[in-house]
């Protein structure tokens, strides 16, 4: 056998071996500039900005990275220029110890965060913190050029069931949607409400991406996974089909390294019509 020959079986053996354990998305649509291959939707909440993030960035039609991680306004003008659809993360429900402003709100925080202890749930019934979100904090992230906001932890309105908690999520959501897209993570708790009121649902969110549909973390600590329960599937399957019926579009982030459980995920988002991610690690890098 000629060697041109050989290297050229060779390459087919192993796109195969990569559809098959899940690797490759043949489903996706034709790659960005030079790129044989794009993905339709990719999380990247811990990666830093630099070449190495924006090479990694490539083959993904809808990005969602955090800006606050060194992005700036050339990063996303590049991104947005080769095609890309760029939203920003920006935790409207909590607070980390980590970012410069911690302990300006520290005042307004209620209580700890199970199993992110560098966290801290924040009313959002305060004045402080929605003007700071509002005013200062989207206003920042909105002058990079992302397309829309990726907005973490309304979930606070289950942790602390309030109506003043309520109101304020609501207050943030609308202040978010009139500056840009909106794509909400989880949220179940107020989502369900704020429709099940008969409230526009676009007044407040274009998507929805829900963790952990079809699979479960055993340890945070470990990036353990596992298989979701049924009674968890079916709870938030129902859940993203009822934001579906809105015309609201649908994004799966998952962890797990099985590649069987990958393909299962691929099959029934296909099926479904959702967008998905699928990550070995909590750390979204």
């Amino acid at each position: 056998m000629k060697w041109h020959r050989f290297f050229a079986w060779a390459a087919v053996i192993l796109l195969l071996l990569s559809i098959v354990f899940g690797e490759i998305d043949v489903s996706a649509s034709p790659g960005i500039g030079k790129d044989p291959v794009k993905y339709e939707y990719g999380v990247f909440l811990g990666v830093n900005a630099g070449k190495k993030a924006m090479r990694k960035f490539r083959k993904y039609e809808t990005i969602v990275l955090d800006v606050q991680n060194g992005f700036d306004k050339d990063d996303i003008q590049t991104l947005k220029e080769r095609g890309h659809r760029v939203y920003s993360y920006i935790n409207v429900g909590a607070i980390e110890n980590y970012r410069d402003y911690y302990n300006d709100y520290l005042d307004v925080t209620l209580g700890k965060y199970d199993n992110w202890p560098d966290e801290r749930w924040v009313d959002v019934s305060k004045s402080k913190w929605q003007d700071f979100i509002l005013k200062d904090l989207s206003e920042k992230i909105k002058a990079t050029g992302v397309d829309g906001y990726f907005v973490d932890n309304i979930d606070v309105y289950y942790q602390y069931h309030r109506e003043p908690i309520y109101n304020g999520v609501e207050i943030i959501l609308r202040g978010l949607k009139e500056k840009g897209d909106v794509i909400i993570n989880g949220g179940d708790t107020f989502v369900m409400e704020y429709l099940e009121k008969g409230e526009a649902p676009e007044m407040i969110l274009d998507g929805v991406n829900q963790e952990t549909v079809f699979t479960a973390i055993k340890d945070y600590d470990r990036n353990k996974f596992t298989e979701s329960s049924e009674e968890d599937r079916d709870y938030y399957l129902a859940y993203t089909e009822a934001v579906k019926k809105q015309g609201k579009e649908v994004f799966l982030l998952e962890y797990t390294r099985k590649g069987r459980l990958k393909r299962k995920i691929q099959d029934r988002c296909r099926e479904l019509g959702y967008k998905y991610y699928i990550s070995k690690s909590l750390d979204l890098k």
